[in-house]
C-alpha cells in the first residue's frame, strides 16, 4: 500500500517502504529453490564507532542494484550481511571506559544496522552473522581445530613487533613508518610464543588456483607476488671454521656462483654467534640492536642505503674453492628462504650497492650480447669467467651447476616462497578463544590412548625446562567463551588480559568430554581428569572473516558451518564486492582455509571466491581521502535527510565507473534528486493523482518506443556488466524523450519504474502503487525488450558525389542499391553535380554511403 503523500517527500517514502519489505521478508532467501541461485556478497564491515561514512556504501549498493535485478529476472537471490566485530578499537575502548568490548561492540552493530536498513539495501536479515556471537565462532574454533588436527598448526618462538602501549603483537601490515597503525604507538622487537598457520604448505595451490577464477588482474599479481614462488638451488657453503654447519643458501641464479664475492646473513640468523670472531663481536651487537628496530618492509627498502658489518669468518665458494668473507646486513630477512644469500655484485643492483660501499670484490660472470661493460647487469648473456661453462647460456648454466652440486651432495634444485607462515595470535582479550589446554607429557601420553582425534605430530614448548603439550578441545566442548575479566590490560609479561583469570586459567580439564572445573577445586574422580592451563592468546580479527561466506547458507545450523544441501546448492559468491586493500590478507587467508576445508570434503570447491570486484574510493570533496582529521568525511545520515536515500544511491552509482576512484560533490546530488522528481512528475499530478498525460491504452511514437526498447536492454546489459553510471544516463536520456510525447501508455510508464526499480527501489515501489498496481514492483518481473524494435525501420544515407558530400536522404531501412541510386540522382543537391555525366560506377556502403562516381 502506497502513502498518500501528494509530492515527492523520501522522508514519509523511504521508511514506509523499508517497513513493508521488512514486514513482509521481501529479500528472504530460500535454501534449495527449483529457481536459478544467485549469490551476491559484500565484504562485511567493522562495526566502528563511528558508523558508516559515505564511502561504505558505495559498494553496498553496486551489490543491491544486481541482487534485485536478479529477483527480477527470476533467480532465487542469496544477499546476506553481517559483521566482522571482533578487533582491537572495541578492545581499547574497553580498556578506557572499563566497559565490555561486547557492549560497545553491540551499540556499534546497532547503529551500523539503522544506517544500513535506511539505505534500503535487499539484505536477508534472517541470514545476518556476528563473529563476537559465541554460535558463530564455535564454528571458528572448530576449523582451527581442523587445521591444528592436520598438522598446519603449530606454536614457536617468533621475533614479532610488539607494541607497549596496546600490549599486543601486530602484524607487518598493522605497522606504518614504525609505528603501529592503530593509535600510531611505537614498536619494537620481541620474541614470543606464538600460535602459526602452515599456509606456506598451500602455496602452489594458491598460486595454482588463481588461474581458475575472474578477479582483476592486478589482484591476481599482487597475490601472486605475495606468494612469491621462485625456481633455483640451495647450495651449501662450508664455512672455515670447521666447527659450525654449513651455511646453507637459496639462489635463483646458480648460473652465477663464480661471481659469488661476500656471502651476508640475517641479524637474527643462528649461526651469527658462531660466525662472529672476538674482534668483531662490539660492532656486530650494535648493529644487531640498531636492526631490531626496523620494521621488514623498512630494511628491505630498495631505496635506502644498504648497511652490514662484517662477522670475521668467511666461507668456501662451492665452485671454485675461493674464500668468501660472510657479512651480517640488515636487508636479508630470516624468514626468506634460508636467511642468508650469495652475494653476486656484478649482477645485483642490492649487491653492487654494497660491495661499492664496502670496497668488495666484482667479478663479471654473465656478459650481454652487445658486449655492454655497465655493471650491474641484470640482463640475459653467455656465462663468462666460469671454468667449464663459459660460453653457455645462463639457463643451461643454471642446469648444469645445479646438477653438478647435487651430484657432489653440496646442492639440489628447489622451489622457494616468499610466503611466511601466518602468525595466527594476539595477546588480547577481545578475540576467538583458542580450544585448546595445555598439558605435561605424561597427561598427553594418557589422551592419546582416550582421543583418537590428536595429531600424529604433538604441538609442544618448552618453559624454564619443561615440555608442555597442547591438548585440544572436543567438538562437543565448543564453543570455548571469553570469561569476564577484572581489567581488559595485557599482562605485562606479553601475555592477554585472559593471564590474570585464574579461576578460568588453571584448570581441572576432562580429557574425553571437555569439561573443566577450576584448580582451586579437589581432582574428579576418574583418570579421564589432568591438571591443565587454558591458552592465553587469542585468534587475530582475521579468523572470523576467513570463512563467514559459508556461513551465511545456513546460519542457524547447530550441527555443521553448513549442510551438504545448502552448500551444494549456494556454493560460494557468483561475485564478491570488496576494496583492493584486502588483496594479500583476507582475500589470501580466505583461501587458504577454504582449501583446507576443500582437501577435507567438508565444501564442494577449491576457490571461495569465483568473481572478484573492487569498488573505486570515495574521495572528500577536496579530492583527498576522507578522514577525521580532515574534516571531509560525509555522513550518509545528512544526505538522506537532505535528499533521501534514492538520491543518494543514482548519484554514488552516477559518480562514475563503479571501480574508478572519484570525489564527492555534494551540489552533485542535486541532478539525479531533480531526475527522480522528473519521474514523480510524469507519474502525478500535484494533487497527487494519476497524471492524466498517461493513457490506458496508446504508443509511443516510433522513436521514442525505440528508444525505451534500447534502454531495457542496455539497463540489463550494463547491470549485468556493472557500468551503472552508463545505465542511469541511459534512463535520463529515455526520460527527457517520454516528457516530449504527447501521451504516454501506461504499459511504457511500468517498464520505466521497472526499470528504476533496482536503483531506486522506494520511489519505484511508490509510483507502482500509485499507478494502481497491486503487489510489489520487485515481483513485476524484468521489462522484456522486442529485438525487432532495437532495428530502425528508416535510416539516413550521405550521398558523395566523386567522394564529395552532396547531401542525404532518409529512405526505408529495407531499400535496394538500384532504388537507392535512382532516387540520389534525383535529389536536388546532387543533381547539379550529374547533370550530363553519365555515372560509370556507384560504390554503396550499406546503410550508410551511396558514392556516384561520374
Amino acid at each position: 500500500m502506497a502513502t498518500n503523500c501528494k509530492d515527492y517527500d523520501f522522508l514519509q517514502i523511504e521508511p514506509h517502504w523499508q517497513s513493508f519489505w521488512e514486514k513482509t521478508k521481501a529479500f528472504k532467501a530460500e535454501n534449495g529453490s527449483a529457481k536459478p541461485k544467485y549469490y551476491v556478497l559484500d565484504m562485511f564491515p567493522y562495526p566502528s564507532g563511528s558508523g558508516l561514512h559515505i564511502g561504505h556504501p558505495e559498494g553496498y549498493t553496486a551489490t543491491d542494484i544486481l541482487a534485485r535485478y536478479k529477483r527480477a529476472r527470476g533467480f532465487n537471490v542469496l544477499h546476506p550481511i553481517g559483521w566482522d566485530a571482533f578487533g582491537l578499537p572495541a578492545e581499547q575502548h574497553a580498556v578506557k571506559t572499563g566497559t565490555h568490548p561486547a557492549a560497545n561492540t553491540q551499540n556499534n552493530i546497532v547503529n551500523f544496522r539503522r544506517q544500513i536498513k535506511a539505505l534500503g539495501f535487499s539484505y536477508d536479515w534472517d541470514r545476518e552473522v556476528d563473529t563476537t556471537d559465541p554460535k558463530y565462532f564455535r564454528w571458528t574454533q572448530w576449523i582451527f581445530l581442523q587445521l591444528f588436527k592436520k598438522g598446519l598448526a603449530y606454536v614457536d618462538e617468533r621475533p614479532v613487533w610488539w607494541c607497549p602501549e596496546l600490549r599486543t603483537v601486530l602484524a607487518n601490515e598493522e605497522i606504518v613508518d614504525g609505528k603501529s597503525e592503530v593509535g600510531g604507538f611505537p614498536v619494537e622487537r620481541r620474541n614470543l610464543r606464538q600460535w602459526v598457520l602452515r599456509i606456506t604448505a598451500y602455496a602452489e595451490q594458491l598460486i595454482d588456483g588463481l588461474k581458475d577464477v575472474d578477479w582483476p588482474d592486478s589482484t591476481k599479481r599482487m597475490q601472486e607476488a605475495w606468494i612469491g614462488r621462485s625456481e633455483g638451488a640451495e647450495v651449501h657453503f662450508a664455512l672455515e671454521n670447521a666447527a659450525l654447519r654449513d651455511l646453507k643458501i637459496f639462489t635463483t641464479r646458480p648460473d652465477t656462483l663464480f661471481g659469488c664475492t661476500y656471502m651476508v646473513v640475517a641479524p637474527e640468523h643462528p649461526l651469527v654467534a658462531g660466525l662472529t670472531t672476538p674482534a668483531q663481536r662490539d660492532a656486530v651487537e650494535a648493529y644487531r640492536k640498531q636492526a631490531a628496530g626496523k620494521s621488514d618492509l623498512d630494511r628491505t627498502d630498495l631505496a635506502k642505503d644498504k648497511s652490514g658489518v662484517f662477522s670475521g669468518s668467511y666461507a668456501i665458494n662451492p665452485v671454485n674453492h675461493e674464500r668468501v668473507p660472510v657479512w651480517i646486513a640488515e636487508y636479508v630477512l630470516m624468514g626468506y628462504g634460508t636467511g642468508a644469500i650469495m652475494a653476486v655484485p656484478a649482477h645485483d643492483e642490492r649487491d653492487h650497492e654494497f660491495a661499492v660501499r664496502y670496497q668488495l670484490p666484482i667479478i663479471r660472470v654473465i656478459e650481454a650480447a652487445d658486449k655492454s661493460e655497465a655493471l650491474p647487469y641484470v640482463g640475459d648473456g653467455t656465462v663468462v669467467n666460469s671454468p667449464g661453462y663459459d660460453g653457455l647460456s645462463w639457463p643451461e648454466a643454471k642446469k648444469k651447476i645445479t646438477a653438478a652440486l647435487a651430484a657432489r651432495g653440496i646442492g639440489k634444485g628447489t622451489v622457494n616462497y616468499k610466503l611466511r607462515d601466518w602468525l595466527f595470535s594476539r595477546q588480547r582479550y577481545w578475540g576467538e578463544p583458542f580450544p585448546i589446554v595445555w598439558v605435561n607429557e605424561a597427561d598427553y601420553q594418557r589422551a592419546t590412548a582416550l582421543r583418537p582425534d590428536l595429531p600424529k605430530q604433538p604441538v609442544t614448548f618448552a618453559e624454564k625446562g619443561v615440555t608442555h603439550y597442547a591438548l585440544p578441545l572436543p567438538d562437543a566442548a565448543l564453543p570455548l567463551v571469553l570469561p569476564d575479566v577484572q581489567s581488559y590490560l595485557p599482562s605485562g609479561t606479553g601475555e592477554s588480559a585472559l593471564a590474570n583469570e585464574t579461576a578460568w586459567l588453571e584448570i581441572w580439564f576432562n580429557i574425553s568430554t571437555g569439561a573443566s572445573l577450576p584448580a582451586t577445586q579437589p581432582q574428579p574422580a576418574g583418570d579421564a581428569w589432568v591438571r591443565a592451563r587454558r591458552e592465553t592468546n587469542t585468534m587475530p580479527q582475521w579468523a572470523g572473516s576467513c570463512w563467514y561466506y559459508l556461513r551465511y547458507l545456513d546460519p542457524q545450523n547447530a550441527s555443521a558451518i553448513a549442510s551438504p544441501e545448502a552448500l551444494k546448492y549456494w556454493g560460494v559468491p557468483d561475485l564478491y564486492v570488496g576494496g583492493a586493500e584486502h588483496a594479500v590478507l583476507h582475500l589470501l587467508y580466505a583461501r587458504f582455509w577454504h582449501k583446507v576445508l576443500f582437501d577435507l570434503g567438508i565444501v564442494p570447491q577449491a576457490e571461495p571466491f569465483k568473481k572478484l570486484f573492487h569498488q573505486g574510493i570515495i574521495l572528500g570533496e577536496d579530492g583527498v581521502k576522507m578522514s577525521k582529521s580532515r574534516g571531509n568525511v560525509v555522513n550518509p545520515d545528512d544526505i538522506i535527510r537532505a535528499y533521501g536515500t534514492d538520491s543518494l544511491r543514482l548519484y554514488l552509482m552516477f559518480l562514475g565507473p563503479l571501480e574508478a576512484m572519484k570525489p564527492w560533490n555534494t551540489k552533485g546530488i542535486e541532478g539525479v534528486h531533480r531526475f527522480l522528481k522528473k519521474i514523480w512528475r510524469e507519474c502525478l499530478t500535484e494533487e497527487g493523482a494519476v497524471n492524466p498525460r498517461i493513457a490506458a491504452s496508446g504508443t509511443l511514437t516510433p522513436e521514442t518506443e525505440k528508444l525505451l526498447h534500447e534502454t531495457i536492454k542496455k539497463v540489463g546489459d550494463d547491470i549485468e556488466g556493472l557500468r551503472f553510471n552508463t545505465a542511469i544516463s541511459q534512463m535520463m536520456i529515455l526520460m527527457n524523450a517520454v516528457q516530449k510525447e504527447p501521451a504516454v501508455p501506461r504499459a511504457a510508464m511500468l517498464d520505466v519504474l521497472r526499470l528504476l526499480a533496482p536503483f531506486a527501489p522506494h520511489v519505484a515501489e511508490e509510483l507502482w502503487a500509485r499507478l494502481g498496481e497491486t503487489g510489489s514492483v520487485m515481483a513485476a518481473g524484468w521489462p522484456v525488450f522486442a529485438a525487432e524494435k532495437l532495428v530502425a525501420s528508416t535510416i539516413t544515407i550521405v550521398i558523395q558525389v566523386n567522394g564529395k558530400h552532396r547531401g542525404e536522404v532518409s529512405v526505408d531501412a529495407g531499400i535496394g542499391e538500384a532504388e537507392l541510386v535512382a532516387l540520389a540522382l534525383a535529389q536536388p543537391k546532387v543533381l547539379p553535380h550529374v547533370i550530363g555525366k553519365p555515372v560509370k560506377r556507384t560504390i554503396y556502403i550499406k546503410g550508410r554511403i551511396v558514392n556516384l562516381l561520374v
